[in-house]
Parts: structure tokens; C-alpha cells; sequence
């Protein structure tokens, strides 16, 4: 993949003088485009060798373009907090919002190519990691981000000269250090790694461009065309289009699913739920405080039909923790600020370092549930995030997230009597709404998507646990309970 850019390449300064002024008009035009079409962000990531003019050419992007409408972040070695958050954390809080470029200064592929290289990562973790990175990459192409992947190469010798070139002058001297030059006596081996890399991520919807860096020139104006190509490309296709709701799902041939075979006559009589409480509250209490939990984070879902308990639920539970300790995130339709990034980026950015909580009253799991019965996204859409939604879920167990999730399930009728009720008692008519009402009508559909969900999400790292929430109170200590199980047997 790096024979034809070790060719080297060079461009004379006359036709540079003569074409850098209309690349860089161009690009402007185009950016300015992109954000008065505002339907999908720019996604660069800047990756190669040391001394192959990275740096350079995300400067010259920034002078070259509006600066006002670029994020640009540099990526080094990961800080404490950073440590305690799933590999992905920190450049999930970096994508720039649609309408926008962002730049990646040492990307996602830094830190896997590094310790292949170095000998801290065999083969197989290796192999993962990419993977992983190719699932990113594909689910930010079907979100509508623009990805352009730019890899600058030299040669072992001419990164050598470059080097020296560099230390020749006080004020570049800075840029090469010690481990600029550790690296370089492991040059093969990072090539072999890097070749291995970029043909195994190289995608349709992601492909690498490599570009020789040795010449400035020919570099500058290389990458400044291959962003405006990229960008001019998309600016003219058409927009995507949404499928229509989904239709009624056929039921089985017995009716029968996860939900109504649930049993909804369970009970617990006030006394003996004053009792159980009490003591579930203690042992949770416990367990939260436990040493082990400061290298741990808890994750917990709360999702359900309306007025299956949820909130009420939640409550009683955090009754039981020290309030320094979790976070209540109520998920509602997404701001505009969330509707510019990809779905899960309104999750990540609240997910817990270790020795916190997060409690999620409703999730990511609207992508398969609303999103999906009420044609909110295309079945394309919602087919792909049961994959997306598991591997979120997979890395957050990765980087030590205990993932707890919990369906409470009423029946239609009891559904219908807690409605009535919230309409007649004053201090409740706030939990009632018209599309409470609307989505009730849409029953058989979203017990389907929800038997969907179950089966297709239900993992070692995140199982689901169906709660039968007729009897409220022995809901809650259902709940509780059940938690605290969960926490007992990662822990």
C-alpha cells in the first residue's frame, strides 16, 4: 500500500503559486456549503509517520478554511480520567456536529498501531481493536458523517532527513524528540503493522488515502484536493430517505411472547414490602460503598411501557445510594444540539468514570422501540443499531461498567386503569399526555419491537432483566433485588 507514495513525489513552485489560490477559494466555498446544507458533519482523520507533515497540514486546513466551523483535536496519551472510560469515550466527545469539519490529530488508530508495534499488544487484541474500529466507522458512514482518512508517509530514510532537518533549526528543534527516534529504529515494524492496519480498515464507505510527505507542496495541495473532491462529491448526492413505519408485525401462531407470558398476579402485601425494601435498600447501600466499586462503574437502564413504575422505581432505588455517587438522566426527544450528532452520542457523554453511577429513565434502546414503530428512522436504521447498541454495551463492560437493564412490563389493562387515574388525581395529570394516549393505540407493535429487543440485546454483558410490574410494590423490590444480584456476581 506505501510502494507508489515511497516514489516521491514533487510539484515546481509555479504551478503550486498557480493552483493553491483556486484550492484554497474552492474549499472555502465548499465549506461554506457544507454548513448551510447542515445534513451531515466532516469527519478527518489525520494519521503516519512522524515527520511526515501531519501537523502542517492540519494547520493549513485551518487557514485555508473558516477555522470558526472546524474542531480540531490532538490526541496524545490518555489522561486518568480518560483511563476509566471505554477506549471510544474521548473521540465520541469529539465529533463535530453536521454541518461542521472536525479533525482528528492522531486518531482512534494511534494507540492500537502503537502497542502492536512496541510488542504490548498480540496479534489477536490487535485484530479486535480494528474491528471494533471498522464497526465505528461504519455506523458514523450510516449516521451521514463524511469520513476522509489521510495517512502521510515517508520513507525510513527521508523520515531520517526530516528528522535532522528539524533539529538543523532552533525553532523546529522541539517537534523531534526521544521518542520520535525510538520509533524510528522500529520503522519495519511499524510499517508491517501500519500496511496490516490500513488494508484490513480500508473500507467502501471509509477508505484510507495515502499520501507521500516529503514534498510540501505536492502534500498540501494533495490533501486539500482529496477533501474538496470528497466534499464536493457528497454536496451533490441526494439526501437519504426514510422508510415509512414499520408495518404490524404478524403475531405467533400461540400469541405468545417474553411479555404476556410474564406473571402478573405476583404481590406483596404493604407489610411485607416495608420488610423486603428496607432490607434490598441496606445490601444495595452495601454494595455501592463497597471498595471494590471504585474500580467499577454502574450502568442501569430503566425502560418500559407508560406508567409501567419506571420513575417510582428509580426513586426508592436512589434512596438507597449516597447522592454524590449516581446521576438521573430523563431521556426525552433529542435537542437540536443531539439531533446533529450521531444517536448514541447524547449516551456517551454521560457515561460514568469508576466509583459513579448513571441511571438512564429511558435509553439508546429508542432507536429500536419509538424510533422504529414510529417510523422515526429507516428500517436500515434500526436493523444495524441491535449490533451498534451491543457493542456500546460490550465496551462499556470492557472498561469496567456493570450494565444493569430492566424492562417493566404492565398489561394493556392495568396500563389503562393507571392512565384513568393519573387524569382524575390533580398532583398526576402532569404524567398523562396526548401521546400517551396515541401510543397505547399502537400496542401490538410496540410489544413486537420490544420482543425484538429483547432477543437481539439480551448479552452476557448486558442481559435483561423483565420485571412484571402489575404490583408496584413488588416491582420495586423485584428491581432492587435483582440489582443487587447482578452487581454481586460481577463484582
Amino acid at each position: 500500500m506505501f510502494e507508489s507514495a515511497e516514489i516521491g513525489h514533487k510539484l515546481k513552485k509555479s504551478e503550486y503559486r498557480r493552483e493553491e489560490p483556486k484550492l484554497r477559494q474552492a474549499l472555502l466555498k465548499a465549506q461554506y456549503d457544507l454548513l448551510d446544507n447542515g445534513k451531515f458533519p466532516v469527519i478527518i482523520l489525520v494519521n503516519g509517520v512522524d515527520g511526515a507533515g501531519k501537523g502542517e497540514t492540519v494547520n493549513l486546513f485551518n487557514e485555508w478554511m473558516d477555522p470558526r466551523h472546524i474542531h480540531t483535536h490532538a490526541f496524545g496519551a490518555m489522561t486518568d480520567v480518560e483511563r476509566e472510560q471505554p477506549e471510544m469515550w474521548r473521540f465520541w466527545r469529539a465529533l463535530p456536529p453536521k454541518g461542521h469539519i472536525g479533525i482528528l490529530f492522531g486518531s482512534w488508530y494511534t494507540d492500537p498501531i502503537l502497542k502492536r508495534v512496541m510488542g504490548h499488544e498480540k496479534r489477536a487484541v490487535f485484530e479486535h481493536r480494528l474491528e471494533r474500529i471498522r464497526h465505528h466507522e461504519r455506523m458514523l458512514a450510516a449516521e451521514g458523517a463524511l469520513i476522509l482518512k489521510l495517512w502521510f508517509h515517508l520513507s525510513k530514510p527521508a523520515q531520517k532527513k526530516r528528522f535532522k532537518e528539524l533539529l538543523s533549526s532552533r525553532k523546529t528543534a522541539w517537534r523531534v524528540g526521544a521518542g520520535d527516534w525510538e520509533r524510528w529504529k522500529h520503522y519495519d515494524e511499524f510499517v508491517d503493522v501500519c500496511e496490516d492496519a490500513l488494508r484490513d480498515t480500508s473500507t467502501g464507505e471509509a477508505p484510507w488515502q495515502v499520501i507521500e510527505g516529503s514534498d510540501p507542496q505536492y502534500r498540501s495541495l494533495t490533501a486539500g484536493r482529496l477533501l474538496l473532491d470528497a466534499l464536493t462529491a457528497r454536496l451533490k448526492g441526494p439526501p437519504p430517505k426514510l422508510s415509512p413505519s414499520a408495518p404490524p408485525p404478524e403475531p405467533p401462531i400461540d400469541r405468545r411472547n417474553v411479555l404476556n407470558s410474564l406473571d402478573y398476579t405476583k404481590s406483596l402485601t404493604p407489610k411485607a414490602y416495608d420488610k423486603r425494601l428496607e432490607k434490598a435498600q441496606a445490601r444495595l447501600n452495601q454494595l455501592t460503598r463497597d471498595r471494590k466499586m471504585q474500580e467499577r462503574s454502574l450502568v442501569m437502564v430503566f425502560e418500559g411501557m407508560d406508567a409501567a413504575g419506571k420513575g417510582s422505581t428509580i426513586r426508592r432505588m436512589t434512596r438507597a445510594m449516597d447522592a454524590r455517587f449516581y446521576r438521573v438522566i430523563p431521556v426525552a426527544a433529542p435537542t437540536d444540539e443531539e439531533r446533529a450528532q450521531p444517536y448514541l452520542w447524547r449516551f456517551w457523554r454521560h457515561i460514568p468514570g469508576h466509583g459513579k453511577a448513571v441511571i438512564f429513565d429511558r435509553s439508546w434502546y429508542g432507536r429500536v422501540l419509538v424510533e422504529r414503530v414510529e417510523g422515526f428512522c429507516s428500517e436500515a436504521d434500526w436493523m444495524r443499531a441491535y449490533h451498534e447498541i451491543n457493542d456500546f454495551e460490550e465496551q462499556l463492560a470492557e472498561a469496567g461498567a456493570i450494565v444493569a437493564k430492566f424492562w417493566m412490563a404492565v398489561t394493556p389493562q392495568e396500563q389503562l386503569r393507571r392512565f384513568k387515574e393519573r387524569e382524575k388525581i390533580a398532583y398526576k395529570r402532569f404524567k398523562i399526555t396526548d401521546e400517551d394516549w396515541r401510543n397505547r393505540k399502537k400496542w401490538p407493535q410496540y410489544e413486537r419491537a420490544i420482543c425484538d429487543m429483547i432477543e437481539r440485546t439480551s448479552t452476557e454483558v448486558g442481559p435483561w432483566k423483565l420485571v412484571a410490574g402489575n404490583d408496584k410494590l413488588h416491582a420495586r423490590v423485584t428491581v432492587i433485588e435483582s440489582l443487587c444480584d447482578h452487581i454481586e456476581s460481577v463484582l
